[in-house]
């Protein structure tokens, strides 16, 4: 049997499963999310329970073919010719079976750890040792309990060495992912901040990250970082680096920018050495000494660690969606390729829904340490798997197995020039385009050329950060609470169906918009979620069946509009949500009107009220909780009366983002998550809370210019510097969305990492910059807000509030989604 495939039986007696096997079955991939199913006949599904209980979607995993399961209980349904491994701890289960995987293997591994740095060290390792190793490492970031495990199941009898790195938020998680990896080289990254809120304090968490370390046989670090930790090192040896100790075995003595490198001497066993690095960024600059020295602790000569280090290329460990050519939506992952990141990559892509067409334009794969008849197969079967539509092939490898590819529209090129000749025939249009290649192969020019040409202003969405903000809300919620997101005003700021798609992959429950035209896009995109409509138009009722959109019925004269379309049209029982004036006074029924409205809506047959909500006025203030409790009473009133008109009971939701944290009585059984989704609520400090900003808006600077003190910048002379300086213009204006309140040192942006003031008034496409002793060059980055510079303060410069920041960013403003 092959090195990564093993019978149920013997699985079960691994993992010691009680549960009876009804047919026997051999595993070779395991699964842990019913979304990605990939070679289910022979999967293993583990249904895990974190966020979500994987016991839930056994029936999905099921239907895609997967018939062995590890589980806590078994079903309460009967699978037909499906095992049921019955374990006390799932995730246990599938982390007892990956360390004994990687028992039966007898190779190298370098074990990766730290706060910041790990995945890029892994990749550079990877990129420096693949030509002479064999390599297996973690696909992406997988660095968790359950990443980890899954990496290290990739293990065959062809690989020689393991890079895997691995991530810790807590105490005791460190020893469980030990036991799997078993590091024979262990190599400490960056220690910093991230995560510190799970330990007592830093120096808990760097013993605990010093566990991974137990039993190698080498150890590379910093040297000042682990000063006071030489107890807690259970290496046998260690190799350190330092800019500060001359005692550490790589002492860097000297630093110099070199024609956009950064060049480095050194000390090491009493001779100078040197290495010349392909980036200038901080960060960048210390990975690629940890790479350095790793190299060296494992004996390669200077010389020869400098020429590959040399030749390091940048790692990108992000999908990015742009908006292509001919209505397309582009998916640009073209800097790497393997069969590891292809599967994710093509997961991405499914996610999709905006176009019915999926197209996936494939480079060779180089380094994945299989025969190439066997790698190709299992490409063709993946994109089988995967229902890819148009299938573009570059390279000589895939063409030369053309054959195994059962796909009805496919094309193939012996390289990308010639691809490119041919790209008007391939005739895009309407379609979802996957680019991965590998970096040889320089598909960044195919991007460029599908790739929708745009304003250099771009607002850049982070998916990961999106879902992230959707956990933390998740976390605060009562059992069987349901999520409705708010994704109006193209979805404050931040895209539609980009966003929608992500959500609905993460199973919210509803999605609620402004105006039906906004449900309508939803629709055309491939949305499939409940929608809700805050705010219908009688001239645009006939859309609402036709795209089954629901209404929120507030007034009579609304009501009133719907009954007569309803009656007129033959529409009964449709669906309607009844809005409440509870207090906010724009939009709802009031008090004195609900006796009404029961009248009306007893033994309706044209409506089915779906539920019945309210909006909390000032949920996030303290000042305003004795106001906030009179609106949960009124409404909880107006609902009694209403459901006993009705005959039988509603959804009930009355919270906004800052009433979930707040207000968990007032959960019920659906909350309304808005502004909070993309990272911001008014009702938790920002140094304190578990969100993550999902939206960056950056411009780049078009010219720079020397003033003398005085002279005058901008319309109507309104700007000047009080001492000879230099300004910079950047492509960003009113129109993009940057107010004219900005103007006139009032706004701020961030350039080289210093906060800058704006010189005069803000003009339609661009505005000027105060940049006087900064080395700043034409094309160089402005950061308008991100993670550091946020969208809070940027509405406190102007008082006005986070919302119309954000929902400012014009339409012009070329949106890119990141997904990691």
């Amino acid at each position: 049997m092959p090195s990564n495939q093993y019978s149920i039986k013997e699985i079960q007696q691994v993992i010691s499963a009680d549960g009876t096997i009804t047919k026997d079955y051999t595993i070779n991939t395991l699964l842990t999310d019913s979304r990605r199913i990939s070679n289910p006949s022979e999967g293993l599904f583990f249904a895990l329970s974190g966020r979500r209980n994987g016991h839930e979607f056994i029936a999905e995993a099921y239907v895609a073919g997967v018939r062995n399961f590890v589980v806590k209980q078994g079903p309460e349904i009967n699978l037909p010719e499906a095992n049921f491994l019955i374990v006390a701890d799932v995730l246990t289960a599938l982390q007892t079976l990956a360390a004994y995987h990687r028992s039966r293997f007898n190779l190298e591994v370098i074990g990766i750890t730290g706060s910041n740095g790990k995945t890029i060290v892994k990749e550079w390792l990877y990129q420096l040792l693949c030509a002479d190793k064999n390599i297996v490492r973690n696909p992406k970031s997988y660095n968790s309990q359950i990443g980890v495990p899954l990496s290290v199941w990739q293990i065959n009898d062809k690989n020689n060495l393991g890079i895997f790195e691995a991530g810790i938020s807590t105490t005791g998680e460190m020893k469980k992912l030990e036991a799997i990896i078993k590091p024979s080289i262990g190599v400490l990254t960056h220690i910093g901040p991230a995560h510190d809120e799970g330990f007592a304090d830093r120096n808990q968490k760097v013993i605990e990250k010093l566990v991974l370390f137990d039993t190698c046989r080498l150890l590379i670090h910093n040297y000042e970082q682990l000063v006071d930790f030489k107890e807690s090192i259970h290496a046998q040896n260690c190799f350190s680096w330092s800019t500060t100790f001359k005692q550490a075995d790589l002492y860097v003595f000297s630093e110099t920018v070199i024609a956009k490198n950064f060049y480095l001497r050194a000390k090491h066993k009493g001779k100078e050495i040197e290495c010349l690095i392909p980036f200038l960024d901080e960060a960048s600059i210390e990975n690629a000494i940890v790479c350095w020295a790793t190299m060296l602790a494992l004996g390669y000569k200077p010389v020869e660690a400098d020429k590959r280090i040399e030749r390091l290329n940048a790692v990108s460990m992000r999908l990015e969606l742009k908006t292509g050519i001919n209505d397309c939506s582009v998916i640009d992952d073209s800097y790497n390729s393997d069969i590891q990141s292809l599967e994710i990559a093509l997961n991405f892509l499914n996610q999709q829904n905006q176009h019915t067409k999926k197209t996936l334009i494939l480079s060779d794969i180089f380094q994945s340490g299989l025969q190439p008849d066997v790698l190709y197969q299992q490409v063709a079967d993946m994109i089988s798997i995967k229902k890819i539509d148009k299938f573009i092939a570059v390279g000589p490898a895939l063409t030369a197995h053309q054959d195994y590819f059962n796909i009805s529209e496919k094309h193939f090129y012996p390289d990308t020039d010639d691809m490119l000749q041919h790209l008007r025939a391939l005739n895009f249009k309407e379609e979802t385009i996957l680019i991965k290649g590998s970096r040889s192969f320089e598909f960044e020019r195919i991007s460029r050329a599908l790739v929708q040409k745009a304003h250099e202003t771009v607002l850049e969405i982070n998916l990961n950060a999106l879902l992230n903000n959707l956990n933390f809300y998740r976390s605060k919620l009562k059992p069987r609470v349901k999520i409705m997101a708010m994704v109006k005003a193209f979805s404050y700021g931040s895209g539609t169906f980009e966003v929608a798609n992500m959500l609905q992959y993460n199973k919210v429950d509803y999605l609620a918009v402004a105006y039906i035209d906004e449900g309508v896009a939803l629709r055309k995109t491939g949305i499939t979620l409940p929608i809700m409509v805050l705010n219908p138009e009688a001239s645009a009722f006939d859309k609402l069946a036709e795209y089954n959109l629901e209404p929120v019925i507030y007034s009579f004269g609304l009501f009133d509009d719907y009954i007569k379309y309803a009656r007129d049209n033959n529409v009964l029982n449709y669906p309607v949500h009844l809005k409440i004036d509870t207090g906010m006074h724009r939009l709802g029924f009031e008090k004195f009107e609900v006796e009404t409205l029961c009248d009306l809506l007893e033994e309706n047959p044209y409506v089915q009220v779906r539920s019945i909500f309210s909006h909390l006025v000032a949920s996030e203030s303290e000042l305003h909780d004795e106001f906030t409790l009179k609106q949960i009473m009124n409404f909880e009133k107006a609902v009694k009366q209403i459901e006993k008109a009705l005959g039988y009971k509603v959804i009930k939701h009355l919270s906004n983002t800052s009433g979930i944290t707040r207000w968990p009585n007032a959960q019920y059984d659906m909350v309304r998550l808005g502004i909070g989704l993309y990272g911001i609520d008014a009702a938790i400090k920002v140094t304190e809370n578990g969100l993550q900003p999902i939206a960056s808006l950056k411009t780049s600077i078009s010219q720079v210019k020397k003033v003398k003190a005085r002279e005058t910048v901008s319309y109507n002379r309104s700007g000047s510097l009080t001492k000879d300086g230099k300004i910079a213009t950047v492509r960003i204006g009113y129109a993009d969305g940057y107010l004219r309140a900005f103007g006139n040192g009032v706004g701020k942006m961030l350039v080289k990492g210093i906060l800058v003031p704006t010189v005069g008034n803000i003009t339609m496409d661009m505005c000027m910059l105060d940049v006087s002793g900064i080395d700043v060059r034409e094309g160089d980055e402005v950061i308008v807000f991100n993670e550091q510079l946020r969208i809070e303060e940027l509405a406190a410069q102007i008082g006005t509030i986070p919302y119309e920041i954000l929902t400012n960013v014009s339409q012009r403003v070329k949106r890119v989604y990141f997904y990691e």
